[in-house]
């Protein structure tokens, strides 16, 4: 019975490990994304199919900016002239996203990361999800 609790006790262990998104891999959020999915906190959530709308991030040495498109059928994207600069950095282990615009500054834990999707929680415990944009592609 002890053998079976420690096995429990550490398999449980791994699976509240540690999951944080390391620094360096960061440079995955360079390029264009669309959100899929919003969780909220009581754990419903909100998936998104098609959206009008896309998110460009551009990052280097942990500063750039994130910019709202909209994608055109001709391969080109409309957009506006606002921005939101954005900066990483690291605390508790932990990479957050802080964005500024002139009338308003919050910060993001991001909490999954790689080359095709993402995900950030903001400070009210909401989970955004992102995968990778791929544009139509219309044939001529």
């Amino acid at each position: 019975m002890q053998r079976f609790l420690s096995i429990l006790v550490f398999l449980m262990f791994l699976a509240c490990g540690d999951s944080s998104v390391n620094l360096e891999d960061v440079h995955y959020l360079n390029g264009y994304w669309e959100i899929t999915e919003v969780e909220f906190p009581n754990g419903t959530t909100k998936e998104y199919g098609i959206n009008s709308t896309i998110d460009f991030i551009h990052l280097e040495n942990g500063k750039g900016f994130r910019k709202k498109l909209k994608p055109q059928f001709d391969g080109t994207y409309d957009t506006s002239k606002d921005v939101e600069t954005l900066s990483t950095a690291t605390t508790n282990g932990s990479v957050l996203l802080r964005y500024k615009t002139p009338l308003s500054e919050w910060e993001e834990k991001l909490v999954e990361l790689d080359s095709l999707s993402f995900a950030v929680v903001n400070d009210e415990g909401v989970t955004y999800k992102y995968k990778r944009f791929e544009p139509l592609k219309i044939p001529q």
